[in-house]
């Protein structure tokens, strides 16, 4: 059963935990007992399929007689679905195929091979890779990327140990292994960055530093395989973890990645005290508990005290680690469904009625009985118009609304709202494009909600600069300002997914995605600024930014699969809205971070800084953005001349 099921989670959600096991050729015997309700209650076991004795030169050569190879029992000993949903197949802990000895590299390989045969054979949906066993694992790498080649739909597990040295670390017994980051890099890039390759982590006893950990959240992490001597004791014998490895767990927990128990039971206790009334029931009829059990249990503990999911985490669950193309607002009319997605996000039509009021209080004082002509320029279906005018009623000050909007669909819809609000001698409605529109009158503010993930990814500047011409010279813009923001991140998914393609095009595309499976690297640094209204003579809409980032010391090497850009934006004073991490504004829903993406994802290693060029460049048919990085190596510059990706004027 799953650790179990919560309040505001779906089944979807639920969080599995397995055991590590030896070898056992009673392979049903194996499952029940490990899975069984009453005796262990794991979900999957990750068991050896092969007898650790067998080494393919020891068999005898009987006149070419065909030889039956020491698998755990046959395929038909268990479903199926059983094969499936339970078993992940362990290879042999013995091969070493970078081994001097020719014998044990011929061994390795051609079990190495024989197993996944028969893992695939058996639809498995994951085997454990041992860990690699030196510091040089090129015929390894090698041969599980031929192997990767051919299997179906099975994941490769790589078990790598927890550990990262400290530089006044005095551990002798690692001092071969300083990052074991480094090792799954390596092993990844001579695997050219296969999809199905993915890690399991070795849990160990003592963590690296928090940033160090941070790393692992970007990376294809599916299995976290915890030591029974990572637990501690509590004061009632009971096994239980430091506060670092609850949050670890936690937080693996919140990522998808299964729990794996492993080891021998290093505690007495063999039930937790809510099992203890079932002693007094009937206990000639007792099943013999499995000693991992008081591991699980707390492992479930921990599950079921994680906090539910908001309901904006619960909303937007769908999206999390999905590439979308950034919409062309100008290009395309919007459909109505994404109308009424962005609508319900009343936080941000707050954020707006509350910079509105402002900018009537200060645009008119109270003794005055002035009429004041506000536009809003890209009205939609309207949620500016209403916050526009209940900022009005709020502030008792009297208004001439204008609704310019281009798409004549949305139009229809405006035009039944104002009938129906009433609004028909205080909303005149204008279908146009603001860019093309001869104002009967200049405005005193000029509303619009043209930002991008990016800011100015979905033409703000542009449309603004034509929209500014019939605003007063003392007029406001609401928005009057916004910045875009990048961080380098680790994002293997999202870089595999991309890949995925199998082309230039989407490499050098800017992605839409609701973050998750990501580790940021650095904080992350302004990049361009517009301000609106914008009066400096020979304006001009391009930008060029040389970033520098640096990663701290204690984090170790790290991959930079990309670019994580957020907005952040002024909207009148001290209203703002945004979703930069550090000032985003709380349970807005309406963007989500954009994603550059990098062709060749590049290594950065501390001390070492990663310099970061961006452009936004403008031609007479449309806008786009270039990037590239030129240290610790170069990369080529992404989207020359917008080839692949641009946004149409």
């Amino acid at each position: 059963m799953p650790l179990g099921e919560k309040a505001g989670w779906q089944k979807s959600e639920s969080r599995y935990c397995g055991v590590e096991t030896d070898f056992d050729d009673n392979m049903p015997q194996l499952l029940f007992f490990n899975l069984s309700a009453d005796t262990g209650g794991f979900d999957f076991v990750v068991a050896p399929l092969m007898n650790p004795t067998y080494r393919p030169s020891l068999m005898a050569k009987d006149d070419g007689a065909t030889r039956v190879l020491p698998f755990a029992g046959s395929d038909l000993v268990l479903s199926p679905s059983q094969w499936s949903s339970h078993v992940v197949g362990k290879i042999s802990s013995w091969i070493d195929l970078d081994s001097e000895d020719e014998t044990i590299r011929m061994d390795s390989e051609i079990t190495l091979k024989q197993e996944i045969a028969w893992a695939n054979h058996l639809s498995l949906q994951a085997c454990l890779l041992p860990s690699p066993k030196g510091v040089s694992f090129a015929n390894y790498a090698r041969c599980v990327n031929q192997i990767l080649q051919g299997v179906n739909s099975m994941q490769l597990w790589l078990r790598i140990p927890l550990f990262k040295a400290e530089e006044d670390s005095t551990d002798i017994s690692c001092a071969s292994l300083i990052d074991s980051w480094e090792q799954w890099n390596a092993f990844r890039m001579l695997c050219e960055h296969h999809s199905q390759l993915a890690v399991a982590l070795d849990v160990l006893g003592s963590l690296p530093s928090a940033n160090s950990l941070g790393r692992w959240f970007g990376e294809s992490v599916r299995a976290a395989i915890v030591n029974t001597d990572a637990f501690l004791t509590n004061t009632r014998g009971y096994p239980c973890l430091s506060k670092r490895h609850q949050k670890l767990i936690t937080g693996f927990l919140n990522h998808s990645v299964q729990i794996v128990i492993s080891g021998k039971s290093l505690h007495n206790a063999t039930r937790l005290s809510s099992d203890l009334a079932a002693d007094n029931l009937d206990k000639n009829t007792e099943m013999p508990r499995h000693p991992l059990r008081p591991y699980l249990d707390y492992v479930g503990y921990l599950f079921q005290k994680m906090d539910p999911l908001p309901e904006q985490e619960r909303f937007e669950l769908g999206y999390r680690d999905f590439l979308q193309s950034p919409l062309q607002p100008l290009m395309d009319n919007l459909e109505a469904q994404t109308y009424e997605t962005f609508e319900k996000d009343s936080v941000k039509y707050i954020q707006y009625q509350r910079a509105i009021s402002k900018a009537l209080l200060d645009r008119v004082s109270n003794e005055e009985n002035v009429t004041t002509v506000l536009m809003v320029v890209g009205a939609g279906r309207g949620p500016l118009v209403r916050a526009s005018v209940q900022a009005a009623e709020e502030t008792g000050h009297k208004l001439k609304v204008y609704a310019v909007e281009k798409n004549p669909n949305a139009v229809v819809t405006l035009h039944s709202l104002v009938k129906l609000e009433g609004w028909e001698d205080l909303v005149t409605i204008i279908s146009c494009d603001m860019r093309y529109w001869d104002a009967p009158e200049k405005a005193d503010i000029l509303v619009s909600e043209l930002l991008g993930s990016f800011g100015d990814n979905e033409l703000s500047p542009e449309c603004l600069d034509g929209a500014q011409r019939f605003l007063k010279e003392d007029g406001i813009s609401i928005p009057s300002s916004y910045t875009s923001f990048i961080q380098p991140v680790t994002a293997s998914k999202l870089y595999n997914d991309v890949k995925s393609h199998k082309d230039l095009v989407h490499f050098e595309t800017a992605y839409v995605v609701k973050l998750h499976n990501v580790a940021t690297l650095a904080p992350s640094q302004p990049v361009f600024t517009f301000t609106h209204p914008n009066y400096t003579p020979n304006k001009s809409n391009q930008r060029y930014k040389k970033l520098q980032f640096e990663i701290t010391n204690d984090t170790g090497s790290a991959m930079v699969h990309g670019f994580a850009g957020y907005f952040d934006a002024k909207l009148y004073k001290d209203v703002h809205l945004g979703i930069e991490p550090t000032t985003a504004t709380p349970n807005m829903f309406s963007w989500f971070a954009i994603f550059f993406p990098l062709r060749t994802p590049i290594c950065i290693r501390p001390g070492s800084p990663l310099e970061v060029h961006f452009w936004r460049c403008c031609g007479p048919q449309k806008v786009w953005y270039e990037w590239c990085v030129t240290s610790p190596s170069s990369s080529a510059v992404h989207n020359s001349n917008g080839r692949s990706y641009w946004v149409g004027l």
